[in-house]
């Protein structure tokens, strides 16, 4: 139980600056709450595909998975797919897993989906937060859901790398800093 809430307790403590948002207003209140967990994710999943070496980059956790580097492309073609389908828009860009090989290439194509994304939130407003958009699954939702389910994707293939990353010795960048090892 201790080790659960002092999880807990450090998840928690981590997450608040990248939602309080230097102490400024916002005219977004909203959108900018939401792009704070955004924010973080992308900032780990950067790290991370940094830190790993590329020798780790085809390491398995079992044969039945992706790799690691596989995973640092799924979250690229997806960052295109569905922060595309929030902008009413089919990105090019997509396809990062299944042409993609090197450290480099990847790490370029997961950089290159994040500024994509990033172009997204920057036209989000808490007025068109709501707009209804397509999914590439077939439902539709109000944008802002659209771009938090994204987020929520990218936590989850987060969560392959960090184990990936502890199954390999290597401290995952949110247990960095914190005397987490």
């Amino acid at each position: 139980m201790k080790r659960v809430l002092s999880f807990t307790v450090v998840c928690s403590l981590a997450a608040v600056p990248a939602f309080a948002q230097g102490g400024a207003a916002s005219d977004n209140p909203l959108t900018q709450g939401s792009r704070g967990a955004y924010e973080m994710v992308k900032g780990y999943l950067t790290k991370a595909a940094e830190q790993v070496p590329e020798s780790l980059y085809g390491f398995k956790a079992t044969p039945d998975v992706r790799s690691l580097g596989q995973l640092f492309a799924h979250v690229a073609d997806a960052n295109y797919m569905i922060c595309g389908a929030a902008a009413g828009e089919k990105p090019s860009g997509g396809d990062i897993e299944k042409t993609k090989t090197t450290k480099a290439d990847i790490g370029a194509g997961l950089a290159a989906s994040f500024a994509y994304c990033d172009k997204v939130w920057a036209a989000t407003t808490d007025a068109s937060a709501a707009t209804m958009v397509k999914m590439p699954f077939g439902a539709s939702m109000p944008r802002l859901s659209a771009l938090s389910f994204n987020t929520s994707h990218d936590f989850e293939h987060y969560g392959n790398v960090i184990t990936y990353m502890r199954l390999n010795k290597m401290v995952p960048p949110s247990s960095q800093g914190q005397g987490m090892r």
